[in-house]
């Protein structure tokens, strides 16, 4: 059964050339993101993201996985199906932001996408669609530029 949570994790990898991030075009919509999805049951915000990235990406669960400070929350009314069962005093949802390593040819895509495009920051930030996203974007390139990523191992 979904929780009221959400994770969103970005995957990503350094080249010569610098960062790069694999944004996912959405099957069901046309939105630009990272990899996304709710908690279940019981699950912390690590194991959900780690599993989000199993489902949607193939990635496996011992790939380096870094928790960012962005936080964010989505509307409840999104998840209608879920909604309800949350209660009316659910009005929006946390969302928590992790970064995870990859190689490009590692990431085969579930049926919930249809396209990966691994960008540098500024084509990233200008083809995501969700400020959320952005803003973690944004967060993942400082603690790489700053030295700092390591930090935020999980």
């Amino acid at each position: 059964m979904r929780a009221p949570m959400q994770v969103l994790i970005l995957p990503f990898t350094q080249t010569p050339d610098g960062l790069r991030v694999g944004v996912l075009h959405r099957s069901d919509m046309d939105a630009w993101q990272f990899i996304s999805g709710g908690a279940e049951d019981d699950e912390t915000p690590v194991q959900a993201a780690r599993r989000e990235c199993r489902e949607e990406a193939n990635l496996s669960a011992d790939a380096p996985l870094y928790a960012l400070d962005s936080r964010a929350t989505v509307p409840s009314g999104i998840f209608r199906k879920d909604c309800a069962r949350w209660g009316e005093r659910c009005f929006v949802v946390p969302e928590y932001a992790f970064a995870i390593e990859a190689r490009p040819e590692q990431i085969v895509l579930s049926h919930e996408h249809i396209a990966i495009e691994w960008l540098d920051e500024a084509s990233a930030a200008a083809r995501l669609t969700y400020d959320s996203n952005r803003t973690a974007l944004w967060e993942l390139a400082e603690r790489i530029r700053r030295g700092l990523l390591d930090e935020a191992n999980v």
